[in-house]
């Protein structure tokens, strides 16, 4: 049993509640704990990564109890690889907020930080289906309190908006889970995976409910049309580094849906066959249409990468919802693509919104750093919108040639194609109104002087945009560690095995028993 596995949990948890206690009217000791425990979480990240990439299935039984009575963290290709995504995405992230003083117009914001990373990480992590509820219960209490940092009447509605639709997908889960324990009597996910099989095709409706309510639940985290109602002006409103860390939110939506119809209910399974193939398709192909129609009609540049968030995970669960091991590896290239890509636009906006009174869609006399900032703005739309050279571009060839065979082919080219003139549209309206237009427009003499973006908030981005760059230089090795990892999710023995065959000492008989 490796201890590495629960330091992505651990450690922002020990770090957290550490800040508020010694260093709560100290920015500067926060700052520095913060970052060290980030860059800390990036090396943990990347060892395990490396551990898993050989196909290893490691585990970590709380408190030595065995599965499935005990509480099981597991680290395998998929979660390591998410893990290490949501880690490098934080530093960057992390580095933008100090660089900008984000951190200082509220407080806690290190500390909700910390947990935020804490609840990602254990929702990664987890083995089993109770404790992913109580990890999205962390990480959204944590993200209710970043995403009203610095306060106002209009952030504070955006968040209660948000509460209230995660509110009522937590409740979901919890009828979800109370069905399948009712029904197989475990939440473990490798233990419910063995016995699924075993459920009566004649009995079949108790499992059947608590699958449909779970794939509602995790599409509401994943922002799937028709149950996105929340993301637009959440992400919109929130403060620009709290909404790029936010790009991987979704992502755990969708690592849910992966994690649990791959393992727990497959494809092939019987007593849950049919459920998701006829409809999560075309309501993924819906999301990708809405999601780039907003993109088109959006009025403000925050809510405009907002709405591309919303098309990303059209994407994604496009080639998600085929259920085969090319849809799966193309989806996951995607997934670090457009984690990337819309963490580096959110903060693009924020440093947009530096000199600027608003964020509208509408000329005004040129930002400080104008130039500079339309470069990054240029390179992360092209990157969001899928065009060449970079890997959005491979990512959506990949997940072309994936839906190559499926019945819907033509219904997925024709939407993923269009969508994809429209966001080009979208992006290249917004990029011309905001940079182009303005300088047509001087600055009267008594328009105060623009403050000039920080140079760490420009590393910020700029590592950002480095990691697509990187991400596109090495497609060939980044999609065949995919592919391997698709593969290991259609073949879990493995993982199976590891989690109920590992003896724990508590789950041993004593003597005298």
């Amino acid at each position: 049993m490796s201890h590495w596995i629960i330091l992505p949990v651990l450690l922002p948890a020990f770090v957290a509640p550490f800040i508020v206690l010694a260093a709560r009217y100290h920015i500067g000791i926060q700052r520095v704990l913060s970052v060290a425990g980030v860059i800390a979480l990036v090396c943990i990240s990347a060892g395990l990564a490396w551990q898993a990439s050989d196909g290893t299935v490691t585990l970590y039984q709380l408190g030595d109890w065995a599965a499935p009575f005990g509480i099981v963290l597991v680290a395998d290709r998929l979660s390591t690889l998410m893990v290490l995504l949501t880690s490098v995405l934080a530093l960057f992230v992390l580095l933008y907020a100090i660089g900008s003083k984000w951190d200082e117009r509220g407080r806690h914001f290190h500390a909700l930080y910390q947990f935020q990373l804490m609840g990602i990480m254990g929702a990664f992590l987890t083995g089993d289906l109770f404790n992913l509820f109580v990890f999205f219960e962390v990480l959204l209490i944590a993200s209710y309190g970043l995403m009203i940092h610095s306060g106002g009447n209009v952030r504070l509605r955006a968040g209660v908006q948000y509460v209230l639709f995660n509110l009522l997908g937590s409740t979901l889960f919890l009828f979800a889970l109370g069905s399948i324990y009712a029904e197989t009597g475990t939440l473990n996910m490798a233990d419910l995976a063995l016995r699924a099989q075993l459920i009566d095709p004649e009995a079949t409706v108790g499992i059947r409910i608590a699958a449909v309510l779970l794939l509602l639940v995790f599409a509401i985290k994943a922002a799937v049309v028709p149950l996105h109602f929340w993301l637009p002006s959440s992400y919109a409103e929130a403060p620009g580094p709290v909404a790029a860390l936010f790009a991987i939110m979704t992502k755990v939506g969708a690592y849910a849906i992966i994690r649990v119809y791959t393992i727990v209910f497959p494809p092939d399974l019987e007593a849950t066959a049919g459920l998701h193939g006829l409809w999560l398709l075309p309501v993924a192909l819906l999301s990708l249409a809405v999601g780039m129609v907003g993109v088109l009609a959006a009025k403000k540049l925050d809510r405009l990468v907002a709405f591309s968030v919303i098309g990303s995970m059209g994407m994604v669960m496009t080639a998600t919802a085929l259920f085969t091991p090319d849809g799966i590896a193309a989806a996951l290239y995607y997934i670090v693509h457009s984690t990337l890509a819309a963490g580096a636009l959110f903060l693009i906006a924020d440093l947009v919104r530096t000199g600027r009174a608003n964020l509208a869609l509408t000329t005004a006399p040129p930002v400080a750093g104008a130039a500079l900032t339309a470069g990054l703005f240029f390179v992360a739309a092209i990157a969001m919108t899928g065009l060449p050279p970079l890997s959005g571009f491979l990512g959506k060839l990949l997940i072309l040639d994936a839906t190559f065979n499926s019945p819907l082919a033509v219904w997925a080219w024709a939407v993923i194609l269009s969508a994809s003139l429209i966001s080009v549209i979208g992006f290249a309206r917004a990029g011309s109104v905001v940079f182009w237009k303005a300088h047509s427009i001087m600055p009267s003499d008594d328009t105060p002087p623009q403050p000039a973006p920080a140079t760490l908030s420009y590393v910020a981005v700029g590592g950002l945009l480095t990691l697509l760059v990187a991400h596109t230089v090495f497609a060939g090795p980044a999609y065949s560690y995919m592919t391997a990892t698709s593969a290991q999710l259609f073949a879990p023995e493995p993982y199976i095995s590891t989690v109920l065959d590992t003896p724990g000492k508590l789950s041993e008989p004593k003597e005298g028993y």
